[in-house]
């Protein structure tokens, strides 16, 4: 599944209301209720969250626990979001549902954004328990850009958040094979991306990127790039989504003739 969107008026899109599992993509969906929730409350970023040995699963990726696996300590929602988004710490991530209430809550956020075809239902925790589970997260194409441009535009989050986010994303250090893996040097990506589990059978669940793509120019694009049910290995995904996202990145940066 794959869409882009350049402006109000040029869409590129592939099933673009087919629903995907996002896996880790959810992330950014997660980050934007954190922050939404702090916006509401008049807190900072600079607000403090403990982090309890408990929180810290092993045998899960967790770049948190392997830095710090003693727990008992209280850390800045930023370095969170930080570990969450850039580095996609799933320990954090579900610290964070903790923060939030439950994974509905930032399910609920998405559905007052009008996001009708993005469920999150589900937490890190529970999908490594049982793999099946990471189907019950799932969001369109279609739906990921929309949402990524409300984000871009500013429209969801203060001014200071937005910014922190932007940059957070920009910081991302997975993935970088997949939507920058084939762009030019220097273009800079603000994106999510999201690693699902194996089957029995090899097939994976989700191998997916979604972001924000800054033209040289100044110009920008979102773009979603979903991979589902596959069979091949994770290489080959990861270079299928590279060349997806050059094909729409020589489209949107070729000046109209």
């Amino acid at each position: 599944g794959v869409a882009a969107v350049f402006g109000p008026d040029d869409t590129l899109a592939i099933h673009p209301d087919a629903a995907f599992p996002m896996a880790s993509v959810y992330k950014f969906h997660q980050a934007l209720a954190v922050l939404d929730s702090l916006d509401r409350a008049a807190l900072s970023i600079n607000t403090l969250v403990p982090v309890l040995h408990s929180d810290l699963h092993p045998d899960t990726w967790s770049p948190l626990r392997k830095a710090r696996p003693e727990g008992g300590y209280e850390l800045p929602m930023a370095e969170l979001l930080a570990y969450s988004v850039a580095l996609s710490d799933n320990n954090v991530c579900d610290l964070l549902f903790r923060f939030l209430g439950s994974p509905r809550a930032a399910d609920r956020y998405v559905v007052r954004l009008g996001l009708d075809d993005t469920v999150i239902a589900t937490d890190e925790q529970a999908m490594h328990a049982s793999p099946a589970t990471q189907y019950l997260n799932r969001t369109t194409p279609l739906d990921a850009v929309r949402l990524l441009e409300r984000f871009r535009r500013g429209e969801l989050l203060s001014a200071q958040h937005t910014e922190f986010l932007m940059h957070t994303m920009m910081a991302t250090v997975t993935g970088p094979d997949k939507l920058k893996g084939l762009l030019p040097r220097g273009v800079q990506v603000a994106h999510k991306t999201g690693n699902g589990f194996r089957n029995e059978h090899g097939i994976m669940g989700a191998d997916n990127d979604i972001g924000i793509v800054f033209l040289p120019d100044g110009r920008a694009y979102s773009i979603a790039i979903f991979v589902t049910d596959s069979r091949e290995s994770d290489s080959l995904n990861a270079t299928i989504i590279a060349r997806i996202s050059r094909c729409i990145y020589d489209y949107f940066s070729t000046p109209a003739i």
